[in-house]
């Protein structure tokens, strides 16, 4: 195998592979390696694994038993590195790297690897630090942050002079983590090393490291959904380790994450590119569909129905600020074109378009009953002054936060994941009692009662008298649930 220095030919073949024209014709699977097998097996691997069998014997084991092993490929085929690379070393006579990042992975995985970079996932960092600046840069508390935010959205790997990896940024597989080499994202996010098994990837205990909780609840969504019940009651039949793992042909027991969101069916290419069948943005303080933005570099972005519909052959600003021209757009309605085709697998045509109606209908609702409204308070006290700046700093901002957050994600992915629990119970649920409760008393207490009241009408069109109903109602609820505890 070559070295792993970036700028020779053969690492990457930039094609762009991923024409939207082809989207809805006919099944595309997982793309074959093409590389002749004598660039890799490289003879220094050997004195590795000698090694590493005593003095890392769980690890060589996982790596044994994986497709790698098979295909004779080594620890130094994926760790090799050139003596000019940022986070090379020396070790045992040998020149490496710790990382083995998305470039290396793409020297046999490139198309693998050019979905991956371009999707979303591979921005999770990038989003971090644009919309929580402040929580991204936070220098207190460095194992909590690393624990908790880097953990899944990935870090900033940093690297000494001696070539070894700072360990204020290591380790860390978050999959939106930026490489010592310029790449972004992790493999092993979700194709655990050693062994790199596809079966791991398409279980969805791997999405769940990140995609639970308030923050990303679909673990809990998906696992009190239909969907979630019929995979743990047919696991054995889903055929985890498939080749292609087409739906409908490998597998029809269940759907999980990979299903829906990345993998084959019949009309539907697979792709790294997670994101591409998700019409509606779920995690914002108000929902909005999305048009997805293909740049000519391969790069992607999310463009909302607010902002100017994109233009193919226009100029547009990626995630990252640079600007760069556009290729092809996916609306809203293609986007749910290509997931209601995963659906028609395992339901009819008309299931599958009364779902999505409700769904959308839900997310409205949501959007019209409460998310609005309470945007639009916060944007005129922050106008009149009566908020500072500073975000989350005052107990309004706080709950307000937990209103379209902590209750508003859950209610909305609830609903998308077919979950009444986490739509209702555990979401909407828990949006009315927020709005109607903790934050409209926190609004009284910080602008009075009349202009709180005044603000509430102006912004949603009830009448003071509907207004104190619902409090007078959520009041008895909360006072009733209390006495319960109580006993």
């Amino acid at each position: 195998m070559q070295s792993r220095n970036k700028t020779q030919p053969p690492y990457f073949i930039q094609t762009f592979i991923f024409m939207l024209a082809t989207l809805l014709t006919f099944p595309v699977y997982a793309v074959k390696v093409t590389l002749d097998p004598a660039n890799w097996g490289l003879a220094q691997g050997k004195s590795c694994i000698s090694c590493h069998q005593k003095s890392s014997a769980g690890l060589t084991h996982q790596w044994q038993q994986s497709a790698h092993a098979q295909a004779k490929v080594n620890c130094f085929d994926c760790h090799q590195a050139d003596a000019g690379d940022a986070d090379a070393f020396e070790h045992e006579g040998e020149v490496i790297a710790t990382i083995v990042s998305p470039k290396d992975c793409g020297r046999c995985h490139q198309t693998e690897t050019q979905e991956a970079t371009a999707s979303t996932h591979n921005k999770a960092l990038l989003h971090l630090e644009q919309k929580f600046p402040k929580l991204a840069q936070k220098n207190d508390g460095q194992g909590l942050k690393q624990a908790g935010c880097t953990d899944c959205h990935g870090t900033r790997v940093t690297v000494k002079a001696d070539g070894t990896i700072a360990p204020d940024s290591w380790p860390n597989t978050g999959i939106g983590r930026i490489n010592p080499d310029g790449s972004i994202g992790s493999c092993s996010a979700c194709h655990g090393r050693h062994s790199f098994s596809k079966a791991q990837a398409r279980d969805p205990q791997a999405c769940a490291w990140c995609h639970s909780g308030s923050e990303s609840p679909d673990t809990e969504s998906y696992a009190s959904s239909k969907h979630g019940m019929l995979y743990q009651s047919h696991r054995a039949d889903m055929n985890l380790d498939s080749e292609q793992w087409v739906t409908g042909k490998d597998y029809a027991a269940a759907p999980t994450c990979v299903t829906c969101h990345m993998s084959a069916a019949p009309g539907i290419k697979s792709s790294h590119d997670v994101g591409m069948r998700s019409a509606w943005e779920l995690s914002t303080p108000i929902s909005e569909k999305q048009s997805l933005v293909i740049f000519a570099d391969g790069d992607r972005r999310e463009v909302a129905e607010s902002e100017p519909a994109p233009k193919r052959g226009a100029a547009l600003a990626k995630v990252d600020g640079s600007m760069a021209k556009v290729k092809a757009v996916a609306s809203p309605k293609r986007r749910r074109q290509i997931m209601s085709k995963v659906c028609i697998e395992c339901h009819s045509k008309g299931f599958t378009q009364g779902f999505m109606r409700n769904f959308d209908n839900f997310v409205k609702h949501y959007n019209e009953k409460y998310a609005k409204p309470a945007a639009a308070i916060m944007q005129d006290l922050y106008a009149q002054g009566k908020l500072t700046p500073e975000k989350l700093d005052e107990p309004l901002e706080q709950h307000y936060w937990q209103l379209w957050h902590d209750d508003g994600i859950r209610a909305r992915h609830g609903a998308a994941m077919a979950s009444p629990t986490q739509a209702w119970t555990e979401g909407m649920h828990r949006v009315a009692k927020r709005f109607n409760g903790d934050w409209t008393t926190q609004l009284k207490a910080l602008v009075g009662e009349q202009e709180a009241l005044r603000l509430l009408q102006k912004y949603t069109g009830e009448t003071d008298a509907a207004k104190d109903a619902i409090e007078d109602a959520i009041g008895a609820e909360t006072a009733e649930n209390t006495q319960n505890t109580g006993k």
